[in-house]
């Protein structure tokens, strides 16, 4: 706990108190630093767009503008002070002559305007003797004081963990940060608009659930005071979403968050955005033509029709087609496995051995196929690979395979050697599916935090009857940090989860 004697210790920091004195002498003379009365006519973009090519000294000075900026940058001269404004959407020099406001304005106010303050302005324009287009001021408006000085100018905020817990500041100061976040929008909008062209109606599922379900993972409990009963962060919206197959919706799709209580990595952040969708009379080889028509159509628009992305120094091919692959078959092209054997479960427990991969002997032989895929092979699928036809015992909500019961009709989607999506044709046998969820409380019981419950509603809403169906669920923020070229997945989520920093 900080005691009243260990706060007084805190210096604050001089330009804070520096500019606290400002925004003093500011409400001394009668100035309100925080007011709500001035609108803008243009974004500065607008300004630059419209006159940034006129030469016309006398059509540049009598076009009247009004608009607001954050300063950025401003250099005195005496009696003229030039100051550089940044709106959303981009930046406009403005400049201030004492003589043309007024000394009194000009003193006690302006002069108390620092970087990180925002300004409405009104004037004309004209072109200084370098060519730059600026606003020549006749009117100023402080809109808002910063008592917090923003980063070095022109060095932007560098330290990651500072850019990540103070994102608005981050914002603020590195144009390429907005650019990024402007292109997570696009996505995401690139995305609902393929599907609603092929016919998918967008919903809304629940948030918190009375069981957590529809993937393999630990979910966060919270506790609800007026039902007394606890609830979970949904792991996925899958249930409810097949439960909607069920009621008569034949094609359905979300974009909305997930959770899952595990740890933070470059790839993991507890809070995630994923699409999950539905499609009746599919399966899983008409997700996958669907998933390689999506990706590819977002590539293109994001990367001007190009398909070949560069990431993290790698450069990922987009164009069809995209290999797909067995797990077994997998193992042999890129872990050196031999195909003869990859049945033969001694071979599997000496192959494992060999390559140094720690397993559990108890482990049944489509948990021990995955356990291999994961350590010998999953990193190193760059360009875009779906793994397919995975053992039943990892797949408990997945349709058997007519051909071979032993597997079911899933993949998975892998790029830059990173998980993007997960599909299948999706099991719509209640008495299958109640027998796999009793081997998930199996599982469970025997301290597995990751398997799953027995949900009976859900085996009822099948026993009403879901129609052959295939879903899948495409992770948006792995995808996008491929489509930036970003490191972590810090960096393509706005307000990111960070571990606490311990207080002095």
């Amino acid at each position: 706990m900080t005691t009243e004697k260990n706060s007084k210790k805190i210096k604050e920091n001089p330009q804070v108190t520096a500019r606290k004195e400002k925004l003093a002498a500011l409400l001394s003379v009668g100035v309100n630093p925080y007011p709500n009365n001035f609108k803008p006519e243009q974004t500065l973009a607008q300004v630059t767009d419209t006159y940034g090519q006129e030469e016309d000294v006398d059509k540049l000075d009598a076009a009247l503008v009004k608009c607001v900026g954050r300063v950025m940058l401003h250099r005195h001269f005496g009696k003229l002070t030039f100051a550089t404004l940044m709106d959303e959407s981009g930046r406009l020099q403005v400049a201030v002559q004492r003589d043309h406001i007024g000394a009194d304005l000009y003193r006690d106010v302006f002069r108390k305007v620092e970087v990180g303050d925002w300004l409405g302005v009104e004037g004309s324009l004209f072109l200084t003797k370098t060519g730059e287009l600026t606003i020549r001021v006749n009117k100023f408006q402080i809109l808002a004081k910063s008592v917090r000085p923003l980063p070095e100018k022109f060095h932007g905020l560098e330290d990651v963990e500072t850019r990540y817990r103070q994102r608005y500041v981050d914002l603020i100061v590195n144009p390429d940060v907005r650019e990024l976040f402007r292109t997570r929008s696009k996505i995401i909008r690139l995305i609902r608009e393929f599907m609603e062209n092929r016919g998918f109606l967008e919903v809304e599922t629940p948030m918190m659930h009375p069981i957590p379900g529809g993937a393999v993972a630990q979910p966060f409990v919270t506790h609800h005071n007026a039902l007394d009963r606890d609830l979970y962060l949904r792991i996925a919206p899958e249930l409810y979403l097949k439960r909607l197959i069920v009621g008569g919706f034949e094609r359905v799709f979300e974009i909305n968050r997930n959770f899952r209580n595990e740890g933070l990595s470059t790839r993991h952040n507890p809070e995630f955005t994923m699409m999950e969708f539905y499609q009746a009379f599919a399966d899983y080889k008409d997700l996958m033509d669907m998933t390689e028509a999506l990706i590819t159509h977002v590539v293109c628009e994001i990367h001007n029709g190009e398909l070949v992305v560069e990431h993290q120094g790698r450069k990922i091919d987009f164009s069809s087609p995209w290999q797909r692959l067995t797990i077994g078959e997998s193992l042999v092209k890129f872990a050196g496995a031999d195909a003869a054997q990859m049945t033969d479960r001694a071979y599997l427990l000496a192959f494992a051995e060999e390559k140094g991969v720690k397993i559990d002997k108890d482990w049944d032989d489509g948990v021990l196929l995955l356990e291999l895929f994961e350590n010998l092979v999953e990193e190193d699928l760059i360009q875009p690979t779906f793994i397919i036809d995975y053992p039943v015992s990892v797949s408990p909500l997945s349709r058997r395979s007519d051909a071979n019961p032993d597997i079911t009709e899933r993949f998975e989607l892998f790029v830059g050697g990173w998980e993007i999506a997960n599909a299948f044709s999706e099991l719509n046998d209640p008495a299958d599916q109640a027998g796999r969820f009793k081997k998930q409380v199996e599982s469970k019981e025997a301290g597995d935090l990751e398997a799953m419950h027995f949900d009976d509603d859900y085996i009822q809403a099948l026993e009403y009857g879901m129609p052959p169906t295939a879903g899948e669920g495409i992770g948006i923020d792995r995808l996008i940090m491929l489509l930036t070229d970003s490191a972590a997945i810090r960096d393509v989520l706005l307000f990111p989860q960070l571990r606490s920093v311990a207080k002095v």
